[in-house]
Formats: structure tokens, C-alpha cells, sequence
């Protein structure tokens, strides 16, 4: 489960340090030119627009009254927020290098091969990954794995690496945010004060909608990549997979080992960690090499060598230190939103929407929105629920409607829609791990587009928008705080 912090509130930001709707607006509009110009127009990577930002909210913090020792706090809370995620990026960049040279991956690809077709594989490997996103908790963790290896699959039959990486991540987010071993559903239900299941059951219909339809447009797609796939090709890959791995299930058992430990409920930073120490035993026992060797490979990567030159591509990783430059930009942006979160920003922007609110409709659309934006704003998926999901609790209440219609819209925007926006924590970890940037993935990542397209389309007809005559003070008796369980990160 993530660390958490509460944010700061409207009412309780020192009203002589607190800015106009105006003032605040400044720096987030600043922040989207710096992203935009930075990324669009100079094609620059994430890191220095992100310092220009840092700086730019940090010199704003400063002429509203607040010192180092304050803003620091702020990126502190930020980095707590993301502590979690941080971790698992450096140990699922180990992880995946072992897995390589155990020849777990490998063998998912060889495998995979014999049974997959064009027509059938990008629904199916959106309908697997949600099976198994849902089973152990973790986007993140699907994704790393078996998602890496529908990559190499997907590379085999002719599937182009965007559409592949779009329906593993649909796939996976939607599993992950059914799950009641999930963090973000964990999270969701804890911050607003909603039972867990009541939070599953209320986000049921929408999700199975919005998943429903991403399954139907990448069946659509493969009938689009349906075409010959090239003489010789899959054995090719096939012959460079054997040439340079031992196939068998055995080469399975770093993925049971990591799968059933998520399955009995263990967190997943030490579910993956036992994955890495099972990688790199199966490497030295399976594939006969040494012990120091092994433990190489986790440190700097594989960089097979093959007769094929697709194998060789798709297999080479950079381990434990090729993880730096996810790293940076991870840390770069989770500092800018806790400044964003510390000087006041967000607090301004989220009441000044609140105060415009006219109907439930409107309050469940509006908090679908502000997760969005936060998630761009703050690069961080646990900040987009926690922050709507402390600040709107009262105004839900006001409206007669219960948490889990608020916990329900934190989630269904919050939750996907981070690895759309490439400085964002998920989306640089997405790319990092598949190898597809975001700009080119986020086409054909229709989940994160419908899963808030629905919430929107249910919040303008009153679809599930269940709304009670009750008071502010009645309104809080709800379910118990969900407690959080051991799961995955997302």
C-alpha cells in the first residue's frame, strides 16, 4: 500500500498565503506550456521541463510567503506518494532482465507463438491480462511481465508494438481496478470512507462496459492485422529463441513463484523481489550460467546474441541500472506536484470547482475531470484519488450522494487515464518496460479513453447516479473505511 499524507484543504491553507483562483491558475497554466513547448515543439526528453516547472511553481511558492523548508516539505510529500512506485521500477527492471535470461520470457514467446493468431491476439491479450491484472492486484506488475512478453509475441505474428502494448495496458488497468487486492481500489475506498466491496460492486457495470467496448475495438484491429504473416518468419524467431535459451515450462517457475505469492496476498514489492532471486536461480540452474554471471544480468541487462535479429531486439534489456532514466523523470514530477500540492495550487483549483457545482450529474463528472487533471498536474495516479477523493467528501454529502459514487469516479478517471500523459509516473514506466513510447501507445490504449467516457455518459444521463434526500450530516454515515490489503502496485 502506498504512504499517504492528507492534503492541504482549502480552509486550512493560511488565508494570507493562499492564492486567487487567478493567481493560482498561473503556474498550472505555466506548467502545461513548459510540458507542451518542451515535449511538442522542442522534442526535448521530460527531465528539463519538468526543472523549468520545479522552478518556475517554486519561485510562485515564493512570492506567496512560503520558504525552502515549506516547499520542501512539499516535494517530500510528493516523493512519499511515490515512494512505492520507485521501488518497483528499479526492481521490475532487474526482474525483467532475469526473466530473459532464465528464459521465461523466451519460452511465453515460444509458446505463445504456436498458439496465438493475428486475428485473435489483441483481444486476447487484453481478456489474459485483465484475468491475471485482476488475480494478483498489480497493472504494473502484469504489464512488466507477461505483458512484455505479448510484446515479443505480438512482434512475431506481425502485430505492430502500439496496438500490442494498448490492449495489454486496457487489459490490465481494467483487471487491477476490480481487484480488492489493488492499491489505487484499496486507496480509492480509504480516502473516502467507502466500504471496499461496496466501491468494487458500484464501479462493476461501468468498468465491464468500458472494458467490453476496448475488446470489440481490438477484435476490430485484428481483422485490420489479420493479413499473411511472412514466410518463415515465426520460425525464425522461434530457431533464435531455441538457439539461445533452453524452452521448457520449467523456465516457468520464476512466474509461478511471483504469481502465486500475488495470489496469496502478498504485497508486491517483495512478491517482486521473489521473482528477481527465482529469475536468477532458474537462469543459473536452467541455462547453465554462473552464478556471478546471473547476478550481472540483474545489475546490467541481456543483450542476446542470435542468428535473429528480432530476438536479439526484443530481448535486450538494461537490468537494474537501465532503469535511471525512468528514475529521474519519476522524481522529477512527483516533485512538482507535491510543490503544486504544498503552496496551495490544487486546493484553490478544487474548491473554486466545488463552489460551482449545481447537480449530482455534474459533481460525479466534475470529479472524473479534476482526477484527470491532477494525474497530469502531479504525475502521480495516487495524488488524482487522493486529492478529489479528500476534498469532495463534503460536497457529496451536500448532493445526497453516497462515498462510492465518489470513490467510484476518482478511480474510473484516476486510475488510467496517468499512462497517457508521458511524463507521468505510469506512462514513463509503461514505455520504459514495452519499449513503445506513450504518444505512439495512447492511440490504441482505449480503456483509458472509455473507462472515463463512460463515468461521463452515466454522470449526463443519471445512469447509477443514485442520489438520496439526506442531509450534509446524514450523508456521512456510510460504510466502514476499507482497510487496505496487501496487493499490487498499479
Amino acid at each position: 500500500m502506498a504512504r499517504s499524507f492528507t492534503p492541504t484543504a482549502y480552509d486550512d491553507l493560511d488565508p494570507d498565503r493562499r492564492p486567487s483562483l487567478a493567481a493560482a491558475l498561473i503556474p498550472v497554466l505555466a506548467v502545461v506550456a513548459f510540458l507542451g513547448i518542451g515535449s511538442a515543439v522542442l522534442g526535448l526528453d521530460p527531465h528539463p521541463p519538468l526543472l523549468w516547472s520545479i522552478a518556475f511553481v517554486g519561485a510562485f511558492g515564493l512570492w506567496l510567503g512560503y520558504d525552502w523548508d515549506d516547499l520542501f516539505d512539499g516535494i517530500a510529500n510528493g516523493l512519499v506518494m511515490g515512494l512505492q512506485a520507485i521501488l518497483i521500477i528499479f526492481t521490475i527492471y532487474g526482474l525483467i532482465a532475469t526473466w530473459v535470461s532464465a528464459g521465461t520470457i523466451p519460452s511465453l514467446m515460444y509458446y505463445g507463438l504456436e498458439v496465438l493468431s493475428p486475428t485473435t491476439f489483441l483481444p486476447a491479450a487484453a481478456v489474459l491480462t485483465a484475468v491475471v491484472a485482476f488475480a494478483i492486484g498489480s497493472s504494473w506488475t502484469t504489464v512488466g511481465t507477461l505483458g512484455v512478453a505479448f510484446v515479443g509475441i505480438g512482434a512475431g505474428l506481425g502485430v505492430p508494438a502500439p496496438m500490442t502494448v494498448g490492449a495489454v495496458l486496457s487489459g490490465a488497468y481494467a483487471g487491477d481496478k476490480q481487484s480488492p487486492l489493488s492499491d489505487t481500489t484499496n486507496l480509492a475506498a480509504g480516502v473516502t470512507n467507502t466500504d471496499l466491496y461496496a466501491h468494487i460492486r458500484r464501479m462493476r457495470t461501468g468498468t465491464a462496459i468500458a472494458f467490453g467496448l476496448a475488446v470489440l475495438g481490438f477484435a476490430a484491429l485484428g481483422l485490420r492485422t489479420s493479413g499473411t504473416i511472412p514466410a518463415g518468419r515465426i520460425a525464425e524467431i522461434q530457431g533464435g529463441l531455441t538457439e539461445t535459451y533452453a524452452i521448457t515450462v520449467v523456465a516457468f517457475v520464476p512466474l509461478v513463484v511471483t504469481f502465486g505469492l500475488a495470489l496469496r496476498g502478498y504485497a508486491a514489492l517483495p512478491t517482486l523481489v521473489a521473482g528477481v532471486f527465482a529469475g536468477a536461480f532458474t537462469t543459473i540452474l536452467l541455462q547453465g550460467t554462473g552464478f556471478v554471471a546471473a547476478w550481472e544480468i540483474f545489475m546490467y541487462g541481456t543483450a542476446p546474441e542470435s542468428a535473429s535479429e528480432t530476438v536479439n531486439d526484443l530481448l535486450a534489456t538494461g537490468g537494474l541500472t537501465g532503469s535511471a532514466w525512468t528514475i529521474t523523470v519519476v522524481v522529477a514530477a512527483l516533485s512538482l506536484g507535491g510543490i503544486l500540492e504544498r503552496t496551495g495550487v490544487l486546493a484553490v483549483i478544487a474548491h473554486a470547482f466545488t463552489s460551482a457545482v449545481r447537480s449530482p450529474g455534474a459533481l460525479v463528472a466534475g470529479t472524473g475531470v479534476s482526477a484527470i487533471f491532477i494525474n497530469a498536474l502531479t504525475s502521480q495516479q495516487y495524488m488524482s484519488i487522493v486529492l478529489p477523493g479528500v476534498t469532495l467528501r463534503n460536497t457529496y454529502d451536500e448532493f445526497g450522494l453516497d462515498t462510492d459514487q465518489l470513490s467510484r469516479a476518482v478511480e474510473a478517471a484516476g486510475t488510467p487515464t496517468g499512462a497517457l500523459f508521458p511524463w507521468h509516473a505510469g506512462a514513463v514506466y509503461m514505455a520504459g518496460v514495452t519499449g513503445v513510447p506513450t504518444l505512439e501507445y495512447a492511440p490504441y490504449y482505449l480503456f483509458a479513453f472509455l473507462s472515463p467516457l463512460v463515468l461521463f455518459a452515466m454522470a449526463a444521463t443519471g445512469y447509477t447516479i443514485d442520489a438520496n434526500p439526506v442531509s450534509a450530516d446524514a450523508g456521512a454515515e456510510v460504510g466502514e473505511p476499507a482497510t487496505p490489503t496487501p496487493g499490487g502496485d498499479d
